[in-house]
């Protein structure tokens, strides 16, 4: 078990984890290129020992792969999983009490534990500007914390079991935040620190804040996950951990006797200022917005202290692997929260958020020979009424039948749902509802729509392998490619405007209408570049997803409303760039040579193989 960082960085370092990055780098841009090179390669963990203008070592990757993520717990994982097991089937352990002694003994880990006297943390008091102040995108509007614990408490019922550890971007320099005396918090809807906010301005007081930066790495990934009710995130992180959760209070703030770094401050009643841009997960900048900020009290770091970041852009990147670590630990758990949802899988290489995958059950009415979405249909809404699944905005789901599938397989999943699609009565929308903040290929901030696509029985058609003759030889969208069976790629001309679009998939959608042959190609996809779109599989989940909003985006072939239900013949997804969408994120080639120094013979990282 690790009790501090510094603890994992050095059995990292003894297993062939780790690499010391010897050189000076500067955390403006260079720290994250090199961190982007090294991840993509299947790269080690790089502690980065001289980091330009700061005293303090800096660690990325961590768990940059799940080998990696499972090594660091490796003494602890089993007994968690177990805990999570029996919080999904308590009965088990009243039936089977001898056979859960070793369940109990890792529980008994998990209460925090308060302590009296002075947290290693606070051993020095120093200032936000002698942080590595890591700016990891051009765009990006400052220096950030990618790998925050932002703790907050219940002002209604105040203590660490009423608290809530989330991880919130914190942007530490740039816009109109005054350099050592305020941050930013930016944290994003359905999330537990905005009912501690909403209470505290109800009592007209400020919320008290404390940011923990590094600890043991049980600390970080309690901070993301997903857990039960009346687990708290403290209680979890000690579990994971295999060591209680140490904490005190200095001047009425919690702080984690574990940290490296613990950043006090209060947020106020109504006071916002803008924070981003910043490149974000979708693979986009999410913009500049209002957000809360905190008003710094003090920064505390402890002896020897190491600053953990990561680098968040296109999927997949590091945080691939916390939601792959989640699924390990989980396990069957939404079985449980959600009664007949038999899997689901929230796609990553979609951003996550833009498109979920789910397989159900069929269990309504077993004794009809028709076979068609209904129990499904429930499950839908319940998903969409779930926790951070609630901000999905494409959800394909279906149910298993003969063939086994799972939502994992992404063609294949995609494909089995296209065989048995019928277009004019499985596809459901969402209009003007709540999407992901991060996602802004809808109407505004946090707005947007959402679709669900049930499609369950006999298999309806068979699905185009080549790109079919009508979608050939199209002027106004050519160059027409088979992404996968029954979905092809057009390209078309530059997005302009909404009514500009209807027009042009209404000439569209005529020029294919009682085209027989289209039956094979439920879904047409049109793009900026078809050659891009069909190149990989990853390419088409995630433009398609992340640059679409359903009922904006979504056109028909032969389109038409029965008693307000849309279908269609085929479907027709706009999935262009548009003059409201943020600019995806796009490395500087200048700081993407200079960094190759450091990859050549004599660098650090001349034996990390590339």
């Amino acid at each position: 078990m690790y009790r501090n960082l510094e603890d994992c960085v050095l059995d990292l370092e003894r297993g062939g984890h780790l690499v010391r990055v010897k050189e000076e780098v500067d955390p403006y841009l260079e720290m994250a290129a090199i961190h982007l090179k090294v991840y993509e390669a299947g790269g080690p963990a790089l502690l980065f020992e001289n980091v330009k203008g700061s005293k303090f070592r800096a660690v990325s990757n961590l768990f940059g792969t799940l080998e990696r993520s499972k090594y660091m717990f490796r003494s602890t994982l089993a007994g968690v999983q177990q805990v999570m097991k029996l919080r999904n089937d308590p009965i088990k352990a009243l039936r089977q009490p001898f056979l859960h002694v070793a369940t109990g003994l890792a529980a008994a880990k998990a209460l925090p534990l308060r302590k009296s006297g002075g947290a290693p943390v606070t051993a020095q008091e120093i200032k936000i500007s002698d942080l590595p102040l890591i700016h990891h995108w051009p765009m990006d509007g400052g220096a950030f914390v990618t790998l925050p614990q932002v703790y907050s408490e219940d002002p209604l019922k105040p203590g660490i079991m009423n608290a809530n550890l989330g991880m919130y971007r914190v942007q530490l320099t740039g816009n109109e935040y005054v350099i050592d005396r305020e941050v930013g918090l930016h944290y994003q809807i359905h999330r537990g620190i905005g009912v501690h906010q909403q209470r505290a301005v109800k009592k007209g007081q400020p919320l008290k804040v404390s940011i923990f930066v590094g600890g043991p790495p049980a600390h970080t990934l309690a901070a993301v996950m997903p857990l039960p009710e009346g687990l708290s995130e403290m209680t979890f992180a000690g579990l994971l951990a295999g060591r209680r959760f140490r904490y005190g209070y200095e001047d009425g703030y919690c702080i984690s006797h574990d940290a490296d770094f613990v950043i006090t401050g209060e947020i106020r009643p109504g006071e916002t200022k803008p924070e981003g841009p910043f490149g974000d997960h979708l693979g986009y900048y999410s913009l500049t917005h209002p957000f809360p900020y905190l008003h710094i009290h003090k920064v505390y770091a402890r002896p020897n202290a190491i600053w953990p970041f990561t680098v968040v852009g296109r999927p997949p990147q590091e945080d691939t692997t916390f939601g792959a670590l989640i699924h390990e630990l989980t396990g069957d758990a939404i079985k449980v929260e959600i009664p007949g949802l038999e899997e689901v899988h929230a796609v990553d290489a979609a951003g996550v958020h833009p498109l979920l995958f789910a397989i159900g059950s069929e269990r309504y009415t077993p004794y009809q020979r028709v076979k068609q979405p209904t129990e499904l249909l429930t499950l839908a809404n319940r998903i969409l009424g779930t926790g951070q699944l609630s901000l999905a905005k494409y959800l394909f789901i279906t149910a298993e039948e003969q063939i086994p599938i799972s939502t994992h397989r992404e063609a294949e999943f995609m494909g089995y749902i296209l065989e048995r699609l019928d277009l004019r009565r499985d596809i459901h929308f969402q209009t003007n509802t709540t999407i992901d903040t991060l996602d802004y290929s809808g109407t505004g901030l946090n707005s947007g729509s959402k679709v669900v696509i049930a499609a369950y029985g006999d298999k309806k058609r068979e699905l185009c392998r080549e790109v079919p003759e009508a979608l050939k030889g199209l002027r106004d969208f050519p160059n027409a490619r088979l992404v996968m069976p029954g979905v092809v790629a057009l390209q078309a001309g530059p997005f302009t405007t909404y009514p500009e679009a209807e027009k042009e998939f209404a000439a569209l959608s005529e020029a294919l209408k009682d085209r027989g042959e289209l039956a094979s190609c439920p879904l047409i996809v049109v793009c900026d570049d078809s050659d891009f779109l069909s190149e990989r599989l990853d390419n088409f989940l995630w433009a398609a997803f992340t640059r679409s909003n359903p009922s904006h985006d979504l056109y028909g072939v032969n389109s038409r409303y029965e008693h307000k239900h849309w279908g269609c013949d085929n479907l027709i997804l706009d999935a262009r760039l548009k003059p409201h969408h943020a600019p995806p994120l796009i490395p500087d080639p200048d700081v993407t040579r200079r960094i190759e120094r450091l990859f050549v013979k004599g660098g650090s990282l001349e034996q990390v193989r590339i």
